[in-house]
């Protein structure tokens, strides 16, 4: 396979790019919430919710995205169908820096851009293989 084609590895970081953007959404906002209230949830229920919620955030964008050029039932299967293998990727390694770096579910202001960073290269490489995979032609 051809790892150096620049129009999909273009292509492949966008879409992680979406991908991120409902993932975090998510993810960050659980874990925001809880840092807010009185709860007595562990650390790694807390992460755990948030990776359901991530995942939940991203479908969501995912078919309002494409409620642009489908209808509803072929968004939502489209975006169930995009690579759950990716944002569930994505999902563990943005949670387990956190853990690694804060004990877990904990924002800060310098953990999150380290998580982003962590979130989006993980599933890059991985993006990136399966749209040439299927096909997607570098033009």
């Amino acid at each position: 396979m051809n790892w150096n084609c620049k129009s999909t590895w273009r292509q492949s970081k966008k879409n992680t790019l979406w991908c991120l953007l409902g993932c975090s959404i998510g993810d960050f906002g659980t874990i925001f919430y809880f840092q807010n209230i009185d709860h007595t949830w562990s650390n790694y229920e807390v992460m755990g919710l948030a990776i359901v919620n991530g995942l939940i955030t991203s479908i969501v964008l995912e078919t309002i995205i494409l409620l642009k050029q489908m209808s509803f039932y072929s968004s939502l299967k489209t975006a169930f169908g995009m690579s759950f293998i990716s944002m569930i990727a994505m999902e563990i390694s943005m949670n387990v820096t956190d853990l690694f770096l804060t004990g877990g579910a904990i924002l800060t202001w310098w953990v999150i851009p380290i998580m982003l960073g962590v979130g989006f290269y993980t599933p890059l490489p991985y993006n990136y293989w399966r749209l040439k995979k299927y096909n997607v032609s570098c033009h």
